[in-house]
């Protein structure tokens, strides 16, 4: 660990510790408040007294609780070398760290940038210098089609690794293109806790770099994103046509992989808990302490959020609002899905639970009130499988592959959406 890292560990822990006081603060605050506005003018010189001693007593606590992780992690930071390996570069370390980003990744970004994970290509626990000489050391076998891989929420490129159940560990789907098409794959590395939309901008810009900097010319790239990363996928195809990039006549596929295209249902069930308590002062702060503490990432998977203008200047919290917009298909793509289900079958109760996290509907993109236009020919359903098992999964990596070996389409699918294949 570096000595920037070890510092922000010791800041961060000592404000865990005091956040049950800064809780109490709070909930005291919003008491008095009740009771001295009852009070009215006659309440006012108490309340003046009481408000500076009760500011004052949970501000030495708040500190005295914060102030030896702080100074145990200066005492400790000093006597790191400078030459020390940073924790994303260590697999339990970025494992932590993808964790991190994920749940609070966009407080991470403003307060601790040590600890927050910029968007970039990672090969072999290390991050590509998207220039000529970084990208020859790290694709020496470079081809003209690219496979980019985008994981999930909480994830790193690592997650692409998990091994199907059952068996011996398989090759990872960009290993299985590299062999089979000739397809060198790219794996992305980001802070999942920020809004998709921020990442999606990321990755288009840095897609432009890669590009720039690649041995040959490149002839097409698919993005192929798990989860969430199958929207940071869609809006950097946005962002892309949005902002004239250089690639976007390249992108030919984007397959998306359980991807909650219109919400996911955990995220759902935490705004509808978390809304209650923020109707009253007293109880705002547990909701804030429990609840809504959630990162900006993980609540743009309430209703499948690509876009800026799907977030900005509106309420975080606000009870089971869709703001989604369109976010159009590239003319020269094909948009696919695979989503998988429980149960053999995605018809019935099978459907509604999906694959724990996320319902075939919301992966197929066949709302009642938003539709994505997935062409049916470009759809599939793997039954009797998890969320996890779509990372490395034989029928899926089959799929992926069939969709990446057929001539790319130059138009806009038929916004018909049939039953998966």
């Amino acid at each position: 660990m570096r000595e920037g890292e070890i510092r922000a560990l010791g800041e961060i822990t000592g404000r865990s510790v005091a956040r049950p006081s800064n809780v109490a603060r709070d909930v005291h605050r919003a008491v008095t408040r009740r009771v001295f506005g009852a009070l009215g003018p006659l309440g006012i010189p108490v309340r003046v007294v009481h408000d500076s001693v009760s500011r004052a007593s949970y501000a030495a606590v708040s500190g005295a609780l914060r102030a030896p992780f702080a100074a145990g992690g200066q005492a400790v930071a000093r006597r790191v070398s400078e030459s020390s390996t940073s924790l994303a570069e260590s697999r339990a370390g970025a494992i932590a760290l993808g964790a991190a980003n994920g749940l609070f990744g966009d407080r991470l970004d403003r307060h601790h940038p040590e600890l927050a994970v910029r968007l970039g290509f990672w090969q072999d626990g290390r991050e590509v210098r998207l220039d000529e000489t970084g990208i020859a050391e790290a694709f020496p076998g470079a081809t003209p089609r690219i496979a980019v891989f985008v994981h999930g929420l909480c994830e790193t490129e690592d997650a692409w690794r998990v091994p199907y159940p059952g068996g011996a560990p398989r090759p990872t789907y960009g290993e299985r293109l590299s062999a089979e098409l000739g397809i060198t794959p790219v794996h992305v590395r980001y802070n999942t806790g920020l809004h998709v939309s921020d990442n999606g901008r990321a990755l288009t810009a840095r897609l432009d770099e890669l590009v720039s900097a690649w041995p040959t010319d490149v002839e097409r790239i698919a993005l192929i994103g798990h989860s969430m990363g199958g929207l940071v996928a869609r809006s950097a195809c946005h962002y892309a046509e949005l902002e004239d990039r250089e690639h976007t006549t390249k992108i030919t596929h984007v397959i998306c992989l359980g991807t909650p295209h219109l919400g996911a249902p955990l995220e759902k069930a935490a705004n509808v808990a978390s809304w209650p308590l923020t109707r009253m002062p007293e109880t705002r702060p547990f909701a804030d302490l429990f609840m809504n503490g959630r990162s900006a990432g993980i609540k743009d998977l309430r209703f499948g959020s690509c876009l800026e203008e799907d977030w900005c200047d509106c309420d975080p919290d606000e009870f089971l609002r869709d703001r989604c917009r369109e976010c159009p298909f590239l003319e020269s793509a094909t948009y696919c899905f695979v989503a998988a289900t429980l149960s053999a079958s995605p018809s019935g109760p099978g459907g509604l639970v999906g694959d724990l996290l996320v319902t075939y509907r919301s992966a197929s993109g066949g709302g009642r009130r938003r539709r994505i236009p997935f062409a049916a020919e470009n759809g599939s359903h793997v039954p009797r499988s998890d969320h996890l098992r779509l990372l490395n999964h034989p029928v899926v990596c089959g799929r992926i592959r069939d969709w990446l070996a057929q001539d790319p389409l130059r138009r806009l699918p038929p916004p018909a959406h049939g039953a998966p294949v």
